[in-house]
């Protein structure tokens, strides 16, 4: 009997966790942090079943909330293998260290202000896992590519597809065979969007018995991606009237060098001021030198501009923040500068202290590129927030709030549906995840009304059978 659990990303957009199991197997697919205010604790709550029974663990890609919650499977008694791509299983080692060090730093920073609140905490001020966690499960991995079959335990194989999402990423086709039969299951993992930058397009899968699919902008389109040069260079434009800082949020992988791909061809092309562009993350920059080591997964204008000496990645003024104290130096400089931060829904890192800087000058623009989980500082900015609560201050939102969509890496309600009808034979069952409840209840309604497809939105802790 195959049984399938959605641990996570049901009826929400992050904490992306589901567990595949067979009378002889246990697999986990993705093992994400939940990033939403509301579902943080659920970050903290046992597994549901024990990690030293899961077998292995295939991975979809290296964001936050789909492997930040690895090192603490392992921490917890996990000893299997990891599958991913190889550039997946390079840039989940740099977020999963990132996060480990950015929880420590969060705990002795709220350590400090609630002895100097002279409050307590409502439970233990410890972090998720540390470092050390975050490198034994790095040395779990084993890479793979595109379209190479992996034999898993119990008579269970995967097969990975390009998802187009960021650099490495994958859908993934499970199929069981058990008692003289066989099955397919299909998990989306995010789905990217066709003629992007950087990235090769998506290259769906044609057959599945069953579909785990995403639906983050499953009720929405994205717009016409022609105007994000020009609305860039007006954003930028007019910020630099006004004497004030372009603050942009961003996710450290694809997101940052999306954006350098743009203000490189603005700058190139003389359409807007020659202003620093402080790109103020250890990750991204971690991120930057992996996207060099895989030429092969770039789309062929990326290798064209790499070919002569292009590369967006080499913009002129662009200063990498490495250290605390180059972060710390941003804001001694004069006039106006571009900073992108992460991270891309202000949930923390660096950005926080850009935006305490920033958000209450009427001169300067915090630009988002990215999506912003319900629930997230990002998310309460973008609503319009009158004040906000950062790093332990209450601060009034003067600042500018711009928001660009098209910078979307995720694929909108029409991409996904281009994805979709890809499966040429309607599978048996669609389990729409990976999207706000009202989001995800829509996009299932469009895959019945638009392919005749048996959609539903599961709920987290939901046990389904695939007979």
């Amino acid at each position: 009997m195959t049984r399938l659990t959605f641990l996570g990303a049901a009826r929400s957009v992050t904490g992306s966790r589901f567990q595949l199991s067979t009378d002889s197997s246990n697999l986990l697919v993705d093992c994400g942090l939940n990033q939403e205010r509301d579902m943080q604790e659920r970050n903290w709550e046992p597994f549901p079943m024990p990690p030293d029974r899961i077998d292995e663990v295939l991975l979809t890609h290296a964001h936050l909330d789909h492997c930040g919650l690895l090192p603490r499977l392992l921490h917890e008694g996990f000893r299997g293998r990891i599958y991913a791509t190889g550039p997946t299983a390079e840039i989940a080692r740099i977020v999963m260290l990132d996060s480990a060090r950015l929880q420590r730093e969060d705990v002795e920073q709220k350590r400090r202000r609630h002895e100097r609140e002279k409050r307590k905490s409502p439970r233990p001020l410890l972090p998720l896992y540390d470092e050390k966690d975050a490198e034994n499960a790095a040395s779990l991995f084993q890479a793979g590519r595109y379209g190479e079959i992996v034999r898993l335990k119990g008579g269970v194989d995967a097969e990975f597809f390009e998802a187009g999402h960021i650099l490495g990423s994958a859908s993934i086709r499970v199929r069981v065979r058990e008692n003289g039969s066989s099955r397919t299951i299909l998990f989306s993992g995010d789905i990217g969007r066709w003629g992007r930058p950087i990235i090769n397009d998506p290259h769906p899968c044609s057959q599945a018995d069953y579909v785990l699919m995403e639906s983050t902008y499953g009720d929405r389109l994205h717009g016409d991606d022609a105007r994000i040069g020009t609305t860039l260079q007006k954003i930028v434009a007019d910020t630099v009237l006004r004497g004030g800082n372009i603050v942009i949020p961003s996710f450290a992988i694809e997101r940052s060098q999306e954006v350098l791909y743009y203000l490189n061809a603005l700058l190139r092309d003389n359409l807007i001021p020659h202003l620093l562009v402080f790109l103020d993350s250890p990750m991204a920059t971690r991120v930057n030198d992996v996207f060099a080591h895989w030429p092969d997964y770039f789309d062929p204008e990326m290798r064209r501009l790499i070919s002569e000496n292009r590369s967006p990645f080499d913009l002129p003024g662009l200063v990498l923040a490495r250290s605390r104290e180059d972060s710390k130096a941003i804001n001694r400089i004069t006039g106006s500068a571009i900073i992108i931060a992460g991270a891309g829904m202000c949930t923390g890192g660096r950005i926080k202290h850009h935006l305490v800087r920033n958000i209450s000058r009427r001169e300067s623009t915090i630009l988002f590129v990215g999506y912003q989980a319900e629930g997230t500082l990002g998310r309460l900015i973008v609503e319009g927030a009158p004040r906000v609560r950062i790093l332990g201050e209450t601060l009034p939102v003067k600042a500018r709030v711009e928001r660009i969509e098209g910078f979307s890496a995720h694929a909108d309600r029409d991409e996904l549906l281009r994805w979709a009808s890809a499966i040429r034979q309607t599978p048996k069952q669609v389990f729409v995840i990976h999207g706000e409840a009202p989001v995800a209840a829509r996009f299932s309604d469009t895959l019945n009304k638009k392919l005749g497809w048996n959609a539903q939105v599961p709920t987290t802790g939901q046990t389904v059978e695939l007979n």
